[in-house]
């Protein structure tokens, strides 16, 4: 794994629990151009994940920071997280403003934190973008799972989704 997001107030520390917790070596990258350096050491992986920064959709400079190291570190995919509490006119919003960096998949967050699941149907329709997983609370990695379309069928219709 590789993290970006050196913003937040301990966004690394967090990413670290995590990457012990699945095994996982961690690099950081403090500007720009350390990327691809990070990138180079990881060549003999097969997958690498690289977690940025959140940033608002509405901030230009921010959204061609991400514009440009996207375009350095060329993914084979890219994954844009979104809340499952925030309303569908905003997912929508901030998916057309990040789909800059041309994502391939979604993947929504905070289920246990909403009871109104048709917003993620509205958006996977809208957009034509699969989902790739949800997370349903904060137990890093028991709360990760994939949601196929009966489950999500399931849990828009009211019916308990883990049966």
């Amino acid at each position: 794994m590789i993290t970006i997001d050196t913003y937040r107030i301990a966004a690394v520390e967090q990413l670290k629990v995590y990457a012990d917790i699945i095994g996982l070596p961690l690099e950081v990258v403090f500007k720009p151009g350390d990327l691809k350096k990070a990138l180079d050491r990881f060549t003999s992986r097969d997958l690498v994940f690289i977690d940025t920064a959140g940033r608002s959709p509405h901030n230009e400079s921010q959204m061609e920071e991400l514009s440009s190291l996207v375009g350095e570190a060329n993914p084979d995919e890219v994954i844009l997280v979104l809340s499952a509490t925030t309303k569908t006119e905003d997912l929508l919003e901030t998916y057309k403003r990040f789909n800059l960096i041309k994502i391939d998949k979604i993947i929504f967050t905070k289920l246990d934190e909403t009871t109104c699941y048709g917003p993620i149907l509205s958006v996977i329709n809208k957009t034509k973008k699969r989902l790739s997983y949800v997370t349903n609370g904060q137990s890093v990695p028991d709360d990760i799972e994939l949601l196929d379309n009966i489950s999500l069928a399931r849990l828009i219709v009211g019916d308990d989704w883990h049966s």
